[in-house]
């Protein structure tokens, strides 16, 4: 039997189109990385790049509650993960510099790995993770006016589903004292199943939070933390568990 209609597509078109956005916009991330230190300009690079996988895939997002935020401001910026097209819907709808802790692996990547590593973000041995490392990079995320994107899940939901959040990835904010906007991402495990090669065109929704000030609560158990924030996230980005997409079997 043949694959389907959407596996041609994305092995000859998309994965073609995106390699070749990855190589021109990193690239020039790169190059920019040695004169810019503080992203911006490869903050930008980053945003067209998830904007044309956007495009190119079909894929459009309705961003909701945006008006919470105070434009400038550092936040941690926490959501529910679906799919791997969740780091380009985020760069994309929100409107801030924006950067990320990931795992040490994704450096070996070519040119993504390399963006990351030399744009201000924090690549982390989640099984060694140096924590004086990684507060020092907090405080320059405040002084440069810049904010972070955390997934407290750890891994994708194969079913929507918002699974337990990881206390730690709570401390940083916490101690910090930055302020943690809840994002709830809806739909974009239909664009990309977990454990599918095909990818769909499709609608996301994403919900902006209202802010919750950490300021006075250094000391605070990371872990009840983390429940109160999946809490408010996970009502929205689970009400399309158990939808079925028939063109998609």
């Amino acid at each position: 039997m043949l694959p389907p209609f959407h596996w041609w597509r994305t092995v000859f078109y998309l994965i073609p189109a995106i390699t070749l956005y990855t190589i021109v916009l990193g690239t020039l991330s790169l190059g920019s990385s040695l004169f810019e230190k503080r992203g911006y300009f490869a903050h930008w690079c980053a945003r067209t790049w998830s904007r044309l996988i956007l495009k190119t895939t079909g894929v459009t997002v309705d961003v909701q509650g945006m008006e919470r935020l105070v434009p400038g401001k550092t936040y941690v910026f926490v959501a529910n993960h679906q799919s791997i097209y969740d780091i380009p819907i985020l760069f994309w709808s929100v409107p801030y510099q924006l950067r990320i802790i990931a795992k040490e692996s994704l450096g070996q990547f070519p040119f993504l790995g390399w963006h990351l590593r030399r744009t201000g973000h924090m690549l982390v041995d989640r099984k060694r993770p140096d924590r004086a490392a990684i507060f020092s990079w907090a405080s320059r995320l405040t002084s440069q006016g810049l904010s972070l994107i955390v997934f407290p899940e750890g891994t994708r939901s194969r079913d929507g589903r918002v699974a337990r959040f990881k206390g730690g990835s709570f401390y940083l904010a916490l101690e910090a004292g930055l302020p943690i906007v809840p994002l709830s991402v809806i739909g974009s495990r239909h664009v990309m199943l977990k454990g599918r090669l095909a990818t769909y065109p499709g609608h996301v929704r994403l919900v902006v939070h209202e802010p919750i000030d950490t300021s006075a609560l250094a000391g605070t158990d990371p872990r009840a933390f983390a429940e109160r924030v999946r809490y408010i996230i996970a009502p929205d980005a689970e009400t399309d568990v158990g939808d079925a997409v028939q063109s998609r079997v």
